[in-house]
């Protein structure tokens, strides 16, 4: 299955050679390709000689570090099973004749031979490579339909393996439930090809693809380095703050009578945080901004924290407490704060956040003792119950006790 390019798109199938692994030059490939369109190369590695042997990726498996999962692929079931190293050789002797996967990861950390594969890639910055991840499968044996996160190139050296990928990037990618591969529930491919040993196939992140052997086979994944921003947010924040001093803190000079308001986290609040977070406060929108300091500042310092009820209460019983005139104490360790948005808020509580009508987010930040005039609604009710259930409020009085 091909689709001819267009003028916006290259060619997704070219041939290599011993000379332009890549079917051109790699500058011509990273300009036209990397990280935008997937490339199928035939020949890109003609003569290929396998540089490791099955029986030696079984042997490496078995090593208490190395990296290796075991999979199996129920075909009846269309269920795919999971099973993670060092195995050993009894492992090996009760799997079947077929459909079955092994994958080995880092195995350019363990032979040398694997490692040279490398060399055709030089034109990378080194950092940008992970690692070699090799794989061997019976007739049958895949991992499922997936997406990645990073580029690989894959390049196949024992044995056939049907690809089949899918470039529509707005295709859905929602994963199934109940397996950790994150297989994707709905797949339809556009490009179906059998790759040969020494081709070589190079994906960009978001391509949907799934490889099922056709024979015995070993397909060697050369994965980049992509590290998910949040990720590298966490590094460089945790960074940053080993080098600053204990000296610098939140300030507020300018600050003024809380008022009615004390628990409300309010513009000005938002200013200094983001004044004293530097480019990481400036970069970040002010929701997202207050929302986080919502819950850091709400579990800031608490040495305990509110213990939920030996039984909870369920939405009648707390509107027939309520009506009957019970008042709601606040536990003394729950910290409270809310924050506006419009006619609505969010309410931090201990480091939680729940979406809370603004009225009653500001009394319930207000007062320790609350005490309802009249008979909350749905909305308030939903909260009222989840801070009785949290353990952040206690029923007393004229009601019953939240822990029976």
């Amino acid at each position: 299955m091909r689709s001819e390019a267009t003028s916006d798109t290259p060619p997704i199938e070219v041939s290599g050679s011993s000379l332009l692994p890549l079917g051109m030059p790699p500058a011509e490939f990273l300009q036209r390709y990397w990280q935008k369109h997937p490339l199928l190369i035939r020949g890109a590695l003609p003569n290929f000689a396998l540089p490791l042997q099955p029986e030696d990726l079984a042997g490496l498996a078995c090593e208490e570090t190395a990296l290796s999962r075991l999979v199996r692929h129920d075909v009846e079931a269309n269920a795919w099973d999971v099973r993670h190293g060092p195995f050993d050789d009894e492992d090996f002797a009760a799997l079947p004749e077929s459909g079955w996967t092994l994958l080995v990861e880092d195995v350019d950390k363990w032979d040398a031979d694997v490692a040279a594969l490398l060399d055709d890639f030089a034109f990378m910055p080194s950092w940008r490579i992970d690692d070699i991840m090799v794989s061997y499968a019976t007739t049958g044996g895949g991992v499922g339909p997936h997406v990645d996160q990073y580029d690989v190139f894959l390049v196949q050296g024992l044995g056939r393996r049907r690809w089949r990928i899918n470039t529509d990037r707005t295709a859905p990618q929602d994963a199934r439930q109940g397996s950790e591969l994150q297989l994707l529930r709905d797949f339809a491919p556009s490009h179906d090809w059998l790759l040969e040993p020494g081709d070589m196939l190079y994906l960009p992140p978001g391509i949907g693809h799934e490889g099922v052997a056709e024979d015995a086979c070993m397909t060697f994944s050369i994965g980049m380095r992509a590290p998910a921003v949040a990720e590298m947010l966490v590094d460089c924040a945790e960074y940053q703050a080993q080098r600053l001093p204990e000296s610098l803190r939140y300030a507020d000079p300018d600050l003024t009578p809380a008022g009615d308001d004390p628990g409300q986290i309010d513009p000005r609040a938002l200013d200094r945080l983001a004044e004293a977070l530097g480019a990481l406060g400036q970069r970040m929108s002010r929701d997202a901004l207050g929302l986080w300091f919502g819950t850091f500042i709400t579990r800031y310092r608490s040495a305990q924290l509110p213990a939920p009820p030996e039984q909870s209460i369920s939405h009648e019983e707390l509107a027939q407490a309520l009506q009957r005139g019970a008042m709601l104490l606040r536990h003394p360790w729950s910290r409270l704060a809310w924050l506006p948005h419009g006619n609505s808020a969010t309410l931090f509580a201990s480091g939680e956040s729940m979406p809370c009508p603004a009225g009653l987010a500001r009394q319930l930040c207000s007062q320790r003792y609350l005490h309802l005039d009249e008979a909350p609604d749905g909305a308030m009710l939903k909260v009222l119950r989840q801070l009785v259930n949290d353990g952040h409020l206690h029923l007393s009085a004229a009601g019953v006790s939240a822990d029976g």
